[in-house]
């Protein structure tokens, strides 16, 4: 019987039915059969090249094979990533990047029997079959931006402010977080003035990009509508897929990723500030549930997106006007494109008013000016 024969019988046993029989008639035809491993391992590099001909990149299988299977999957989907990836076409940094923090996931690893591990890549070839098709994200291939720069001064300016919110982060002293964050925010304000120069003196040579941000369980709703309101206040725009658990943010680059650094701050200050209120309502007496969290994160939610609004409306001067709302007009029709219908929804579960005082009060204490006064004058 030939390898391939063997893998065409697993797979019309087990790939298109559901039950958990098909799959173990599937798996023992594997696990019988040594010789058929390298073509099993091959079809499986080719369900990853259909993934990315619909639509997926590194982060997002990644992202939906932790979200429905389990951690020896995600192993086996980062290997089969690494594997096709010598055989794919030329791709842009941001896909770069995404391969690159594969690393540590591809280890092998606990070892298991023959059984156990075609019953797993069944399981993710199962998977991977069904991916719906997503909207493309494509960027300029190489390793320079859609102007045509170098990105790696970009990039160590922004491993700097990566870096500085990492440790206000995990201070446990308040004075320090500040100071950190303030210069986190002053680094991110020059980059973006930069940014924005470069764009008055070539408003043609750049155009909007997008990216999927992870939106992950518990109380993906109220995460997703802080996503948008960073997204709005930074000129870009955010549209969450609520069944695959990302949201897809559209703008320029910098932008983008003042989004991406902005977000994953300000969930870690919103978990921090959200633990230390349950801790102080269970030391008076009362006990606080998941209505308490729902309510606290959804008044973070509300308070700072107003305090980001508020501190965009006079962010820019007048010399920087009309090359800004060519930018947003420019995301606008990048949206459209990609997203040419779309609905609109309204935060559930606000039930508790001690977690809805204490979330606002945590917001007005967040630190959320990502970026300083835009002028087309350095200060």
């Amino acid at each position: 019987m030939s390898t391939s024969s063997t893998v065409d019988r697993a797979f019309g046993a087990a790939l298109y039915a559901t039950t958990d029989d098909a799959l173990d008639t599937g798996a023992s035809l594997l696990a019988s059969d040594p010789a058929a491993d390298a073509e099993l391992a091959g079809r499986g590099e080719e369900f990853v090249a259909t993934a990315w001909r619909r639509g997926w990149q590194p982060a997002d299988l990644v992202r939906i094979v932790r979200r429905e299977l389990d951690d020896v999957h995600v192993r086996l989907v980062a290997v089969l990533i690494h594997a096709q990836a010598p055989h794919d076409r030329p791709r842009g940094p941001r896909w770069h990047a995404q391969l690159g923090d594969l690393g540590a996931l591809g280890g092998l690893g606990e070892r298991t029997d023959r059984f156990s591990h075609a019953t797993a890549v069944l399981e993710l070839y199962r998977l991977l079959l069904r991916l719906p098709a997503l909207e493309p994200l494509d960027e300029p291939d190489g390793d320079t931006g859609s102007s045509g720069r170098e990105r790696n001064p970009e990039s160590r300016t922004l491993g700097r402010i990566r870096a500085l919110l990492a440790k206000a982060e995990a201070t446990g002293f308040p004075e320090e977080a500040e100071a950190l964050t303030a210069k986190a925010q002053e680094l991110m304000a020059r980059h973006s003035v930069d940014e924005a120069l470069l764009a008055v003196r070539a408003p043609s040579a750049t155009a909007p990009g997008a990216c999927r941000i992870g939106v992950e369980p518990p109380y993906e709703q109220t995460k997703a509508v802080l996503l948008d309101a960073i997204a709005t206040a930074n000129h870009c725009r955010a549209v969450w897929n609520e069944a695959l658990g990302f949201s897809t943010v559209v703008g320029f680059a910098s932008d983008l990723e003042a989004v991406e650094l902005l977000h994953t701050s300000l969930l870690v200050q919103a978990g921090t500030a959200m633990a230390k209120a349950e801790a102080a309502q269970r030391a008076g007496g009362r006990k606080r549930t998941k209505t308490f969290r729902q309510s606290f994160l959804a008044a973070y939610v509300h308070r700072v997106g107003a305090r980001l609004a508020a501190a965009a409306e006079g962010q820019v001067t007048d010399d920087l006007l009309p090359v800004l709302a060519s930018r947003d007009v420019a995301v606008t029709e990048r949206l459209d494109r990609l997203f040419p219908e779309t609905t609109t929804t309204r935060l559930r579960g606000v039930s508790d008013a001690a977690g809805w005082e204490e979330g606002a009060r945590a917001a007005d204490d967040a630190q959320v000016e990502a970026r300083g006064r835009l002028s087309g004058r350095r200060p």
